[in-house]
């Protein structure tokens, strides 16, 4: 993305080569007609005394032809402009006038002549695009521009995003794919793939581990919870010998579950999972009171917060994480550009098939979308003023166009004198 002060330095930039070449053009304009006067002052003199200095006949014929040669060429030149002096003289100021046929008939020759599929074709198969492209992204620093691009880029686009569109369009994507979906099937199948596979016995370990550390680390749980239901005569200490008891058996049979996989607790889970996991798939009451579950967990307030939080969340990720140039994320741009460029640069099969992928890509482009790329030219050229347009065109090629004037002032003097010499040499004068 153009920052704002590279914007202005490209402005600066055109703004002092447009003054450049306004000066360029003032002086040839200033040498032209300088040449014109010269001539003019040489004729009155030559023409004043060619009675009294016959050699100065030949003076005026030079200085005569290249006056006719001047004027003819500064007519035809001011004439693609402006109308010479200000008479409104046919085929003239042809720029202003004819400003939209000019401007069809530069789209059309763009169109014709640079915008066909055999040209691009060519110049792209000529250029071995893939391994320039990789020679250039290479190099770290410009691995480091793109990603440094590319970020910009996404950031600006993210910020533009409106909240409530998205916030709109993640509970929309939520109730299409996670809550309208019925979800006792689906998970009944995952369920009997993981206990075929044994999977959940890693979970059932997890969990009867925690069980065996909770009953390890907790025998005030098991306090009073036998003996409370002792008559109030029974000793106290026989109340804590059974309250003993009762906690050594739990702490027996959690560490007896947990090391025998064969336990007969474990494979009533495993009973247990695969009846749900069947049930999920075929008992419709089951999976309508899965489905009931389902809604209340996710009531439409809740599924407004749930997008709102997701959006908010990833939004904020995204910009942090495309802000941070040392990040991971744009350590991992840099390195992914880095590395395809260097595979580009290197790997003639992979490089034949990118260049190939990019002609065709181009020539589709272009074969499809050539008459609109063309219509550029052609809209803005009828967008310009005709006095703009006259100034831009006058600007950039009137300078070389005053070597018309001045050539044409050479010329005429040449040709002036050489139709006179020889008009002189056979009848005489």
């Amino acid at each position: 993305m153009t920052t704002p002060q590279v914007e202005v330095d490209v402005e600066a930039a055109r703004g002092a080569t447009d003054a450049f070449r306004r000066a360029g053009l003032r002086r040839m304009k200033s040498i032209a007609l300088g040449l014109l006067i010269a001539l003019t002052v040489i004729f009155a003199v030559s023409f004043a005394l060619q009675q009294q200095y016959p050699w100065l006949q030949y003076v005026r014929a030079a200085s005569e032809g290249g006056m006719v040669g001047a004027l003819a060429d500064w007519f035809a030149v001011t004439a693609l402009f402006r109308h010479p002096l200000g008479l409104k003289i046919p085929h003239t100021a042809i720029i202003p006038t004819r400003k939209d046929e000019i401007g069809a008939s530069l789209g059309d020759f763009v169109e014709t002549n640079f915008l066909s599929e055999p040209v691009v074709r060519a110049k792209l198969e000529s250029i071995g695009l893939a391994a320039a492209i990789g020679s250039w992204l290479s190099e770290q620093k410009n691995a480091e521009r793109v990603a440094s691009e590319v970020s910009t880029v996404a950031r600006g686009a993210i910020s533009m995003l409106d909240d409530d569109d998205m916030r709109g369009l993640f509970e929309s994507m939520a109730r299409t794919h996670l809550l309208e979906p019925i979800w006792g099937p689906p998970l009944g199948r995952l369920g009997e793939r993981i206990i075929a596979s044994g999977g959940h016995r890693e979970a059932v370990d997890l969990l009867l581990e925690r069980l065996a550390n909770w009953v390890d680390e907790s025998p005030d749980a098991f306090g009073a919870l036998a003996s409370s239901r002792l008559p109030s005569w029974v000793p106290g200490f026989i109340d804590r010998l059974v309250d003993d008891r009762l906690y050594r058996e739990a702490q027996r049979f959690v560490a007896e579950v947990r090391d025998n996989p064969n336990h007969r607790l474990r494979v009533a889970i495993d009973d247990y999972l695969r009846t749900l996991a069947e049930r999920l798939q075929r008992d419709q009451a089951t999976m309508s009171k899965l489905e009931a579950a389902k809604n209340r967990a996710f009531d439409d307030p809740r599924v407004r917060e749930l997008a709102t939080t997701a959006w908010s969340g990833a939004r904020d990720a995204l910009l942090d994480a495309l802000a941070d140039q040392r990040g991971p994320l744009r350590i991992g741009m840099e390195s992914v550009l880095h590395d395809i460029g260097a595979r580009l640069a290197t790997d003639p099969s992979l490089g034949t098939t990118v260049n190939a992928w990019l002609t065709d890509a181009a020539a589709h482009l272009v074969s499809t979308y050539r008459h609109e790329i063309a219509g550029i030219i052609t809209d803005t050229v009828s967008r310009w003023d005709p006095a703009e347009m006259t100034e831009k065109i006058e600007v950039q090629v009137g300078r070389d166009l005053q070597f018309i004037r001045i050539n044409g002032t050479v010329v005429g003097s040449i040709a002036g004198l050489v139709i006179f010499a020889v008009a002189h040499a056979f009848f005489g004068g």
